[in-house]
C-alpha cells in the first residue's frame, strides 16, 4: 500500500539472465511502497533458486495503467499492488493469467475474489482514512473530526489535503467511501447530510471548505500533512490527510527516540477498506519464477514481515501482527465497502464526474 515509509529491501540487481526458459530473475512490478526485510526476500531467494528483482512504477494508480499499456510485453512476472478499488480494469484488460497460489486455502473468506479463475492473489488489507495531526487540534483546543459530514463543518476549513481520484489509490479509496455513505444522487445514508446529491452533493460542500487535491499519496502525506515526520520537515501546513489507518505506527516505529503515543490519530468514520492483490503478468516471460514468487507472498514468513515493512494487515489465516502495529494502527471497526461489481460499473464515471466537479 502507499501508506508506507519504509525503503525496499529485495534485491534490485540487472536482471542480465533474465529471459524465457532457465530464467534465476524473477521480477516483480508494483508501486512505490512495496518494502520486504532483506532476510525474509534472501530465504526465498535461497530456497527457490531465483533472484528477486523489483521494479517500483508510481503510484498505485499510475502503475496498473502503465501494466496494461505494456501487457504485450511486460516489464516483469508479477505484479503486486492493485486493489480492490481498480482490479476491474486489470481484469477486464486481460492483465493476469491464471494461477491458484499455495496457500491460497489459508486466506481469509472475506478477501477472497476471482475463485473461479485465480488471475489474482489476495496479499494484504488495509483501510484507507483521514489522518489528523493531534498536536494540532490539542494546541488549538478543537476536537478532531471524526466522520465524512465532520469534514465539511466550518471548524475544518482549509484543513484537508487529499489525492487525486484519477491516478492515485488513496484518492480513488476516498471518493468510493463517500460514494459508499452517501449514494450516487439518492437519498443520503447520513442524517447530518442534506438529502439528494449524493455524493457529488458532499464533494461540492468538501470543495466549498476548502479541500486541497494533489497527484499522490507521498505528495499528500509527506510533504503537505503537518503531523508527519515527512510533511514537519517539509513545513506542510494541512493537519488533515487521507491516508491511512495503519499510518499511525510509521510515525511511531521510525522516530527515534520511539514515543509512547503516536502523534497522528485516525478519524474512524472516514475508512474505506481496501484489498490488495498480485498477479502472474499474462506474458510473463518467467512463469515458473512467477508462481514461485507468488507462493512467497502468501507464505506466513512473508505475511508476517509485511505490518511493518508495508504497514498492512495481512490475509492469511493465523499470521501473527506485532504489537506496535496492532496497538497504534488497529483496523477500523466498520468501514466503508462497496461491491467490486458495483465498482467495476460506476467507477470511470464516478472519477470523471469527480475530477470535472473538484478541479475544474
Amino acid at each position: 500500500m502507499v501508506g508506507t515509509l519504509a525503503a525496499c529491501g529485495s534485491s534490485s540487481d540487472d536482471a542480465g539472465d533474465s529471459g524465457a526458459g532457465g530464467s534465476k530473475t524473477v521480477t516483480l512490478v508494483s508501486h512505490d511502497s512495496w518494502a520486504a526485510s532483506k532476510d525474509v526476500v534472501a530465504a526465498f531467494e535461497k530456497e527457490s533458486g531465483y533472484k528477486v528483482r523489483v521494479l517500483e512504477d508510481g503510484d498505485a494508480g499510475q502503475a496498473v495503467n502503465k501494466a496494461i499499456l505494456t501487457k504485450d510485453n511486460p516489464q516483469g512476472d508479477v505484479f503486486f499492488g492493485v486493489d480492490n478499488t481498480l482490479l476491474s480494469r486489470a481484469l477486464d484488460n486481460d492483465l493476469f493469467q491464471p494461477y491458484e497460489a499455495k496457500g491460497s486455502d489459508q486466506v481469509r473468506p472475506e478477501y477472497r475474489t476471482d475463485q473461479d479463475k485465480h488471475r489474482v492473489t489476495p496479499v494484504d488489507t488495509g483501510d484507507i482514512c483521514v489522518n489528523y495531526d493531534k498536536a494540532y487540534f490539542d494546541q488549538r483546543g478543537l476536537t478532531p473530526p471524526k466522520s465524512f459530514d465532520d469534514l465539511v463543518k466550518p471548524e475544518y476549513k482549509d484543513l484537508l489535503v487529499t489525492e487525486n481520484a484519477g491516478s492515485s489509490s488513496p484518492g480513488l479509496g476516498f471518493l468510493l467511501g463517500t460514494a459508499a455513505q452517501y449514494g450516487d444522487g439518492g437519498t443520503s445514508r447520513s442524517s447530518e447530510a442534506e438529502s439528494g446529491g449524493g455524493w457529488q452533493g458532499y464533494w461540492k460542500k468538501l470543495k466549498a471548505n476548502g479541500v486541497k487535491v494533489v497527484d499522490s499519496w507521498e505528495q499528500a502525506y509527506n510533504e503537505e500533512f503537518s503531523g508527519s515526520a515527512g510533511g514537519k520537515k517539509a513545513k506542510g501546513d494541512r493537519p488533515l490527510v487521507v491516508s491511512y489507518a495503519s499510518s499511525p505506527p510509521v510515525e511511531v516505529v521510525y522516530a527515534d527516540p520511539q514515543p509512547d503515543t503516536a502523534p497522528t490519530g485516525v478519524a474512524d468514520g472516514t475508512c474505506f477498506r481496501q484489498v490488495e492483490y498480485a498477479g502472474l503478468l499474462g506474458n510473463a516471460k518467467n512463469p515458473e519464477g512467477g508462481k514461485a514468487l507468488l507462493d512467497f507472498l502468501l507464505s506466513k514468513s512473508f505475511q508476517e514481515d509485511m505490518p511493518l515493512n508495508m504497514f498492512v494487515y495481512p490475509v492469511r489465516e493465523g499470521a501473527q501482527v506485532p504489537e506496535v502495529f496492532s496497538k497504534f494502527g488497529p483496523q477500523a471497526k466498520d468501514p466503508q465497502t462497496l461491491d467490486p461489481a458495483k465498482i467495476a460499473d460506476h467507477r470511470d464515471q464516478w472519477v470523471k464526474s469527480w475530477t470535472s466537479l473538484v478541479l475544474k
